[in-house]
């Protein structure tokens, strides 16, 4: 296991909002998508698991056409797996295993004897069911969920992510350990490998007496002999690593990570990309009732295909929980850029959504700009697009192979912030041209500013850059500049401010020549919003305002439950936010001009350690903990083997509410412990990076 990584600690200042009771945020009722885990299919009845902030399982009884969310009872709504045994729907979660006997109406946990609750998988053989974990392998339930035994002797990768079962053949595919067999219903297993040059296993699926393992990077192997043999079969599958699995008739379909859709008609022998109108390519889960193909996505949400997947169209009604990565306001038009689930609109204040993706061919959407009539989005690992129309169609300028991180117009110019610098376009993204002389080679720019005929670039390790002839040279201005990840700049009349990575907000009141570290400190700010002399910041620990440059700060944050802040936007007398699997939230601007700073009254008033949040996560993910007084205060993480992993606080804290910032991109998957310490106050809790 891997212990070097990248870590990032912020405390937040202690703020908090005035009249909570009359003044709070209010979710939107979308965009529409969402993280689609799995399916489950009993009669005219179709589930769909799903993870995120306002995830858990939806039920649609018309094909997809709506959904509605079904989770009373469900304490736990990361669902990564379903299972339907008669009237049974059971439910894996990163709570344990929840039983439902109403279809979804209601929930009860089963949990008795399942002593590991990241559940990954579910399977069902005659009676039994088994439950694969994350670290803690199989457990097998004979009485629908009443009571577990853990069933893992002779499995050495307890990593267990799919199943699948021949007669009373059980197999478990694990994520670095391949494929195990069980002839027993778990009792004992042994590893089938032979010929499997790819260990980390994500799918299983079973069409007639053969066998298909999709794995992470090596594509797909066959097994004809119940494992005691694999052979790639890949020839036409462009993408490697392949999440899902669906069999219909001599027809076997392959959902993954980045090109979609695949079919073989011929046991894997070739096969050949269907993805027409499946605009997001992420595909995690794949099921089919009759003639009807499902694939749920990375964030953006349920596809149905009724062709044997020749054409696709989306089917996400009432289905939520997108990552919004930008907004846009025109007029009373509101647009929202999604990671997988392309631009969505909304013209009545964001109380509905509409989809407008039509021609646009890449939906992970990482910045919106607005020149005129002109509407563009930038998009990861692929072009910035064009709408004349609001949105009801778009065209591919003359950017492409590149992340278009920020856009910014300054009069008939447009650039783009990439990850190679600074690109110009002065034609409406017809053609391009780089724009970067005097910024370092191969400069991440994450955030754009204009400031009348000045321009500012906010790069990722290099500060803030400015150019005052539109891109023709760059000079360094980072004097005073601590923190020179800069994610955000926004610019309100004389000052600039650039919000960083765990370096809080800094401003200059002289384009840069100069800076200084206003009152928020130690957080990380993704977003800024301006209106009149009120400075909005988006952070991972929600919203803050200041009314005077920066000086101080109030939390503003009543009834935002996702607090994963990526964008806001101000439109007419709305602050509009925009979060990470949480969609979009709106909040009257009055309710918030009057925040204050807590009183001392409003301090914790115990010790108090919070479960990480998201969780799982893939990087990163915030630790909340409350400091009832002055205190010297550890929090470090532990692997399960007890072995310290990192320092994360080691000091004297005043009394407040803190947050810190943890990034395990460079550790392995698995579940590691996080320990809070003070005097005699000790409190553990689990956090799982899962890949």
């Amino acid at each position: 296991m891997k212990t070097m990584f990248r870590f990032l600690v912020m405390a937040f200042l202690v703020y908090t909002d005035m009249n909570p009771l009359q003044a709070q945020w209010v979710y939107t009722n979308g965009p529409t998508g969402g993280w689609v885990t799995c399916f489950a299919i009993s009669g005219t009845n179709l589930f769909a698991g799903t993870t995120g902030a306002n995830s858990g399982v939806f039920l649609s009884t018309n094909n997809g056409t709506s959904w509605t969310a079904i989770n009373t009872g469900l304490t736990n709504t990361y669902v990564r797996s379903l299972a339907v045994i008669g009237t049974n729907l059971f439910a894996g979660t990163f709570g344990g295993v929840f039983l439902s006997t109403n279809n979804g109406t209601s929930w009860n946990a089963v949990n008795t004897g399942l002593t590991n609750n990241y559940v990954l998988s579910l399977a069902v053989s005659d009676t039994n069911l088994f439950a694969g974990t994350n670290g803690g392998g199989v457990f097998l339930s004979t009485n629908n969920g009443t009571s577990w035994s853990v069933v893992n002797t002779g499995l050495t990768n307890t990593d267990v992510r799919s199943f699948a079962v021949i007669g009373t053949n059980l197999f478990a595919g694990t994520f670095g350990g391949g494929v195990f067999l069980s002839t027993n219903n778990g009792t004992s297993w042994s590893v089938v490998n032979t010929g499997l040059t790819n260990s980390s296993v994500w799918s299983l699926v079973v069409s007639g007496t053969n066998l298909f393992a999709g794995t992470y990077g090596g594509g797909v192997f066959l097994s004809t002999n119940n494992g005691a043999s694999w052979s790639a079969v890949n020839t036409g599958l462009t993408s490697t690593s392949v999440r899902s699995f669906a069999v219909s008739g001599t027809n076997l379909f392959a959902g993954t990570y980045g090109d979609g859709v695949f079919l073989s008609t011929n046991n894997g022998t070739s096969w050949s990309v269907v993805n027409t109108g499946l605009t997001n390519t992420d595909v995690r889960s794949l099921a089919i009732s009759g003639t009807n193909i499902f694939a749920g996505t990375y964030y953006g949400g349920v596809y149905l295909s009724t062709n044997n997947g020749t054409s696709w169209s989306s089917v996400n009604g009432g289905l939520t929980d997108p990552y919004v990565r930008s907004l846009a306001i025109r007029g009373m038009n509101i647009f929202a850029g999604t990671n997988g689930g392309g631009v969505f609109l909304s013209t009545n204040n964001a109380t509905s959504w509409n989809e407008v993706n039509t021609g646009l061919t890449n939906n992970y959407i990482l910045s919106l700009a607005v020149s005129g009539t002109n509407l563009f989005a930038g998009t990861y690992a692929g072009s910035v697009f064009l709408s004349t129309n609001n949105g009801t169609s778009w065209s591919a300028t003359g950017l492409t192979n590149t992340s278009a991180y920020a856009l910014a117009v300054s009069g008939t110019n447009l650039f783009a912030g990439t990850w190679s610098g600074v690109l110009l376009s002065t034609n409406n993204g017809t053609s391009w041209s780089a724009a970067n002389t005097g910024l370092p080679n191969n400069t991440y720019v994450y955030a754009l500013a204009v400031s009348g005929t000045n321009l500012f670039a906010g790069t990722w390790g290099g500060g803030v850059f400015l150019s005052t002839n539109n891109g023709a040279s760059w000079s360094t201005v980072n004097t005073g500049l601590t923190n020179n990840y800069v994610w955000s700049l926004a610019v309100s009349g004389t000052n600039l401010f650039a919000g960083t990575w765990g370096g809080g907000v800094f401003l200059s009141t002289n384009n840069g020549a100069n800076w200084n570290a206003t009152g928020l400190t130690n957080a990380s700010v993704r977003s800024f919003a301006v209106s009149g002399t009120n400075l909005f910041a988006g952070t991972y620990g929600g919203v803050f305002l200041s009314t005077n440059s920066g000086t101080s700060w109030s939390a503003v944050n009543t009834g935002l439950t996702n607090t994963n802040v990526y964008a806001l936007a101000v439109s007419g007398t709305n602050l509009f936010a925009g979060t990470r699997d949480g969609g979009v939230w709106r909040r009257p601007l009055s309710d918030m001009i009057t925040a204050v700073e807590m009183s001392s009254t409003d301090l914790p008033t115990h010790f108090s350690l919070q479960q990480n949040y998201p969780n799982p996560f893939n990087p990163g993910t915030i630790i909340n903990y409350d400091v009832p007084k002055a205190s010297f205060v550890t929090l470090k993480v532990y692997d399960v083997l007890g072995r310290e992993v990192k320092t994360l606080v080691n000091e004297e804290k005043p009394a407040g509410r803190y947050s810190v910032s943890f990034n395990g991109s460079n550790l392995a998957s698995g579940i590691y412990i996080y320990q809070l310490r003070s005097g005699s106050f000790i409190a553990n809790k689990k956090l799982v990076l899962l890949r």
